[in-house]
């Protein structure tokens, strides 16, 4: 029964009306991105361990900053709490190598790659698309790769990475239940900078 169960991305269908959006500001789901919050005293052995798991030198210790290496992102979310994301591992792997590395030491990780979903907004123009419904600085200058923040955009409560260095490419992280709103008013959002209808 378990072989029959086909997985839904939240914006399952959205790939046409994103075909239409400008290339200066044009939007793609990147669906089944593995999520996993990780605890752990930052402190404790167990922050090592669970960095060593992941490849990166150090979970990051300052607030809106990432660790990467290879697929995987380590975003920061409180003093001892982190979402750590990837694109090729599954998520009960992730969930069991962060789990093996930090249960010694009082941590915990979840798998909650259930809870969001990942859209990338792409272009010239999509700083500006963000601006109209985001109210951080969002300059290259003080906001370019190696940042995140917890945000809203619209009225959706995002997760938001740069990953240009001059403002063209950025990864949202969206609850679920909220994506079909957020892929709508960033197709709305990018209608201004032309629709080519004939894609």
């Amino acid at each position: 029964m378990a072989d029959s169960l086909i997985r839904h991305s939240p914006l399952e269908g959205f790939a046409p009306r994103f075909a239409h959006m400008p290339e200066s500001g044009a939007a793609q789901e990147e669906p089944f991105v593995a999520m996993v919050d990780l605890w752990v005293d930052p402190s404790s052995p167990g922050a090592s361990a669970a960095a060593r798991a992941l490849g990166v030198t150090a979970l990051p210790d300052t607030a809106s900053t990432t660790a990467t290496a290879a697929d995987t992102t380590v975003i920061w979310f409180g003093p001892d709490e982190w979402l750590v994301t990837s694109t090729t591992k599954a998520p009960e792997e992730l969930e069991s190598r962060l789990r093996d590395a930090v249960v010694e030491h009082g941590g915990a990780a979840v798998d909650v790659s259930a809870q969001r979903t990942t859209v990338r907004l792409r272009g010239a123009h999509a700083r500006d698309v963000l601006a109209k419904g985001c109210s951080i600085d969002l300059h290259p200058s003080v906001f370019g790769p190696g940042t995140a923040v917890q945000t809203m955009l619209g009225q959706a409560a995002v997760v938001l990475m740069p990953l240009s260095d001059n403002g063209t490419d950025y990864r949202i992280l969206v609850r679920s239940s909220f994506a079909r709103y957020l892929a709508e008013w960033l197709i709305d959002g990018a209608e201004e900078f032309g629709v080519d209808w004939s894609r």
